[in-house]
């Protein structure tokens, strides 16, 4: 028999930050994850954008998060011995005058936010109504995930297995899993914990997403580059192309209709040709009102969820990982925002 102090499932960005964090505090910690090659964290492209939405407002609490952020990806870079953060421009190239209104009248002069010296890409891009600069990063998930999971691996805290519900025993103050017993189980797996019974409650609203990397001929920069569609370099000439949003689909594999879709974004923004290497899906696990979902069961404080960061996980995975972690310690209170609690009708504390 092994006992740890908190078994996680899922090994996404919110799986790696929460047992990254666990790890430094001293815990105990088992991996559970079956690697699923669409899984929503390794399709992602890993955008740190600090402007949501086409109104240009502020992403929520990003003056707080972005450097906290910044910090913990630094420590995991030196950890791994890898890059895992990138400051980047978003190039943002307004597809209508009405966009371009409403930046200036939002987010024009703003910490994140400037108007460019010079019209670039000229050549390449379609941007007859101008662009701004927006201030953002990329997280390196394909690098970093895989990383963090052979530094787990290394450490005997890794079980590459997809979690069985039916073989967890819970009670009030412990669990069992196989031959691995546990203080609490952490479930980190997005869209799959909708299923969970535990969190029943909870209001999930599953979105599929799907993505082209493409080739673009003459394109070599930095920068994101975004209007309907966004692209974000991954090499010479190699961008990562997406994304859609479905909120009814059949199943998580990629289709030809997003493609159409998708391909229209891009000859929409190119004035160049480009070409299509492959084609991802993966479903994201939202809530239903754009705040994680985090806390541990009502009625079971055994269990635990640390889920829902939605597009902004990149961003908000450090910092919540870090204050979930206080939380189990014992040494704060969960943010009324993020607490599961809302869901079950009981307030925090």
């Amino acid at each position: 028999m092994t006992s740890v102090d908190y078994i996680i499932v899922g090994q996404g960005i919110a799986g790696t930050m929460l047992s990254w964090s666990l790890w430094r505090a001293g815990k105990k910690v088992l991996v559970v994850d079956d690697a699923k090659s669409n899984s929503a964290s390794r399709v992602a492209a890993g955008v740190i954008n600090p402007v949501s939405g086409r109104r240009f407002e502020p992403a929520w609490m990003y003056d707080t998060i972005y450097p906290f952020a910044g910090d913990a990806y630094h420590q995991l870079s030196e950890l791994l011995q890898i890059q895992v953060l990138t400051e980047r421009r978003l190039w943002n190239v307004f597809p209508s005058r009405q966009m371009q209104e409403a930046f200036m009248k939002k987010a024009a002069g703003g910490p994140y936010t400037l108007l460019p010296e010079r019209m670039e890409y000229e050549e390449i891009l379609d941007q007859p109504y101008g662009a701004a600069i927006v201030k953002g990063a990329t997280v390196n998930l394909r690098a970093l995930l895989p990383a963090w999971r052979q530094f787990l691996n290394s450490k005997g805290a890794l079980q590459e297995a997809h979690l069985n519900l039916g073989e967890l025993e819970v009670t009030a103050a412990s669990v069992r899993y196989g031959d691995v017993t546990a203080q609490k189980i952490i479930f980190c797996d997005g869209v799959a914990t909708a299923q969970n019974p535990w969190f029943d409650k909870l209001t999930f609203l599953p979105n599929k997403g799907e993505v082209l990397w493409v080739r673009v001929p003459g394109l070599h920069t930095e920068d994101i580059i975004k209007k309907s569609i966004t692209l974000v370099p991954y090499g010479p000439e190699l961008f990562w192309a997406g994304s859609s949003f479905v909120w009814d689909y059949d199943d998580d594999l990629p289709t030809g209709r997003q493609r159409e879709v998708l391909e229209k974004g891009l000859q929409q923004l190119l004035k160049v040709p480009y070409s299509v290497e492959y084609q991802l899906a993966a479903v994201r696990p939202s809530g239903n009102d754009r705040r994680p979902m985090i806390g541990l069961h009502p009625e079971m404080p055994a269990v635990g969820i640390f889920n829902g960061l939605g597009t902004k996980g990149c961003s908000l995975a450090p910092f919540m990982a870090a204050h979930f972690t206080e939380v189990l310690a014992g040494n704060a209170l969960l943010m009324p925002e993020v607490d599961i609690n809302r869901y079950f009708n009981i307030s925090g504390g």
